[in-house]
């Protein structure tokens, strides 16, 4: 049976694994799923039509699972789906999806959510998604795996953030971040590539060059966006990291970070 500390509320209903550890003055809500191995810290509270996987790691006074913060909102069953071995801290918040946004939240797999960051409603974060102190996200955003926000930045609704780009500390991000990149400013502007990012990650010198050369002829020389992707993809061959760096461009809405 979940060890489940004799302050804490669980509300019948709640599905929790045999091994999920409960902490003091927590409040589980009727409709929540927690996978095993997964600890809730004293007075987080977790609500909504929640799924939790396993090894989950949620700080005290983390809020999962709340009403979204959108007027449209009228308390329609929507759905958050966290995944495995995430990170959770200190008054986080992540809430749940809308009818109109696809009425599902998700978190992937081995994703830090630190201290006051916020995940608005229908947000889809990928794996190894880092969110530093009082980062947030609003609604709709899309951020692929291993994206890293620096502290007190935030993004727009609707924006996209590519894999493995970095964006810095008290950063405004309005539109889409291309994959690999860094982006800086009061309005995110492109500063270069994620490289410590990249080679941490495994990435090859080769690669790196490639993604290098896809990157100065994409954002560095005075082509038009559709003549560079032309040139980079005639130019890089099948290398999937370019690739993909194109795809996301090619499918912006709106518009890319330059």
């Amino acid at each position: 049976m979940a060890r489940i500390h004799p302050t804490a509320i669980v509300a019948e209903g709640a599905r929790l694994h045999e091994t999920v550890e409960v902490g003091p003055y927590a409040i589980i809500g009727p409709h929540v799923t927690i996978g095993e191995g997964t600890t809730v810290g004293a007075h987080a509270v977790i609500e909504g039509d929640t799924t939790i996987g396993r090894r989950n790691r949620i700080f005290q006074l983390a809020a999962v699972g709340g009403q979204p913060q959108d007027l449209k909102y009228k308390g329609q069953r929507t759905r958050l789906e966290i995944g495995d071995e995430n990170t959770i801290r200190e008054f986080a918040t992540v809430h749940v999806g809308t009818e109109e946004g696809g009425g599902v939240t998700r978190i992937g797999n081995r994703c830090l959510l630190m201290a006051y960051s916020h995940v608005a409603h229908d947000v889809q974060l990928g794996n190894g998604v880092i969110l530093a102190n009082a980062a947030s996200l609003a609604g709709h955003v899309i951020v692929e795996d291993f994206a890293i926000f620096g502290g007190l930045s935030a993004a727009h609704q609707f924006v996209r953030v590519g894999r493995h780009a970095f964006i810095s500390g008290k950063t405004g991000v309005g539109m889409d971040v291309p994959p690999y990149c860094t982006v800086t400013g009061h309005h995110a502007e492109l500063a270069g590539l994620n490289t410590v990012g990249l080679t941490r990650h495994g990435f090859s010198e080769e690669s790196i060059r490639r993604i290098k050369h896809a990157y100065r002829t994409l954002f560095r020389m005075k082509l038009g966006l559709r003549e560079a992707i032309s040139r980079v993809r005639a130019e890089a061959g099948d290398d999937p990291h370019v690739e993909h760096m194109l795809r996301f461009i090619e499918g912006s809405e709106r518009g890319v970070t330059r």
